[in-house]
């Protein structure tokens, strides 16, 4: 996931890609709460069968800068879907419907300020792009991949029997720090000058999530001459963590840069391999960063193969398009993390908190094709993965459809409403949450130059309420 940090004074933009559901600026950048502001899209999948049949309910609202539905509008909204797909039909709460275009385009007034659309695959695979336009209005656009799912070929006839990871969790993801402490800043809590590892510890936080890539000092990588976030950085921030007594979750994003479902760029070292090239550099390279930690004592004590896979990652080869070849790049990860530690839990990593119909989709075929893992992770951010419900509702479904635990391993807001969720799957089958980059981004809990804010005391009460550990 990719996302911003806040100033005191300006809205630093380090990147805005938030899954694969970008919104684009268009006319205003300024709002106030109650004004319309933002056509929001929720697409309830992105992944379609190429099957010419294969439909999806699009929810649409305007919303304030805050996020909040603004009901007393009724902008007129235009709609395209280009590629592999078409609308079909467009309703709004009043009782509009159209099932055809006017005049070649689809616009309806989104009444109260909602309305929804339904698309429809046709038989072509490939990528659709869709996208909802309001005049001044930020835009909402999406990008939906419609497949063939083709005949599974297992990766492994071993039936593997998930392991169940010990504990629940409650974790943040941090991987910013080394950037933020770069920039001079320094982290206290009620005026006590502190490690930031530390101050998260004493509210209640039991394990950090690191992401890591592969070259990220190169010039189109992820922090051009500095590497933050490198396997050198990594193993810095591991001595750190393993100091405190955290736990490590390590995110392998296979990419010089941000992989999500919107942009899996392979490593520019591995530009051109063969197929079997490629799986063999993504062993070698998984297999290189699990020695190197447990070495210095400091071994993960999970891995996720991967962020936000359910397009796929290291394209074009592990689309989601080409299944087979995706569970194949996958498991040669994971036969990376088990050569170090046969019983490191392996954590598979999809963007859809609420998407419980392209959630099953892409488990359904990990299933099919043997592919050995621990833990369902789910990314939840309400604007773009559906309502508490709809999390609330996938993860139970998950948890008794699937022999894997399950758990949200990246949110920001409804913290407690999110953790809740987390720790009362069906079952006893969830096992927490990762907040995402809580030091600097949204919702977070410090302010601009460090000091703890009352944010972070939210997790104190979750972790008594939860018996966090």
């Amino acid at each position: 996931m990719k996302k911003y940090r806040s100033g005191s004074k300006t809205l630093m933009l380090l990147i805005l890609v938030i899954s694969a559901f970008a919104v684009r600026a268009q006319g205003r950048r300024t709002g106030k709460p109650g004004q319309a502001f933002e056509v929001q899209i929720t697409p309830y999948k992105t992944t379609m069968k190429a099957d010419g049949r294969d439909t999806v309910l699009i929810a649409v609202k305007i919303i304030d800068i805050e996020g909040n539905t603004v009901n007393n509008t009724n902008n007129l909204v235009s709609f395209t879907a280009v590629g592999k797909g078409k609308i079909i039909r467009i309703s709004s709460a009043d009782g509009q419907t159209l099932k055809a275009p006017v005049n070649g385009q689809w616009q309806l007034p989104a009444y109260h300020g909602e309305c929804e659309v339904i698309l429809q695959t046709t038989t072509a695979r490939g990528a659709i792009r869709f996208e909802a336009k309001s005049d001044s209005l930020w835009t909402g656009s999406t990008d939906i991949e419609a497949v063939w799912p083709g005949t599974a070929h297992p990766v492994t006839r071993v039936n593997y029997i998930p392991q169940k990871v010990k504990g629940k969790i409650l974790g943040a993801d941090i991987s910013f720090l080394p950037e933020l402490e770069d920039k001079g800043i320094r982290f206290s809590d009620n005026g006590i000058p502190k490690d930031a590892i530390q101050i998260l510890k004493e509210h209640g936080f039991n394990y950090i999530r690191l992401r890591i890539f592969n070259d990220p000092a190169a010039t189109a990588g992820y922090a051009p001459g500095k590497g933050f976030c490198d396997l050198e950085h990594t193993k810095a921030m591991a001595k750190r963590i393993k100091a405190a007594g955290l736990k490590l979750l390590l995110d392998f994003h296979y990419s010089d840069t941000w992989a999500d479902p919107g942009k899996q760029f392979k490593p520019a070292a591995w530009s051109g391999e063969d197929f079997n090239s490629l799986k063999q550099s993504v062993y070698d390279f998984t297999l290189k960063v699990m020695r190197q930690l447990k070495d210095q004592g400091t071994a993960p004590d999970m891995v996720q193969v991967g962020n936000e896979i359910n397009h796929g990652m290291l394209w074009p080869d592990g689309n989601i398009n080409n299944l087979d070849s995706l569970s194949q790049l996958i498991y040669a990860g994971i036969k990376g993390v088990k050569a170090i530690n046969a019983h490191t839990p392996i954590m598979l990593h999809i963007a859809l908190g609420g998407q419980n119909s392209e959630s099953r989709f892409f488990l359904d075929a990990m299933a099919a094709r043997k592919v050995p893992f621990d833990v369902i992770g789910l990314s939840y951010y309400p604007k773009w993965h559906g309502t508490l419900a709809d999390l609330k509702n996938n993860m139970a479904d998950l948890a008794s459809r699937y022999p894997q635990q399950v758990m949200v391993a990246e949110y920001t807001q409804l913290k407690r409403e999110v953790n809740d969720i987390a720790f009362t799957v069906p079952g006893s089958k969830g096992l927490g949450t990762f907040i995402w980059e809580p030091l600097s981004t949204w919702e977070q809990f410090f302010d601009a130059d460090g000091k703890t804010n009352k944010l972070i005391n939210v997790y104190l009460d979750i972790a008594g309420k939860y018996g966090i550990q």
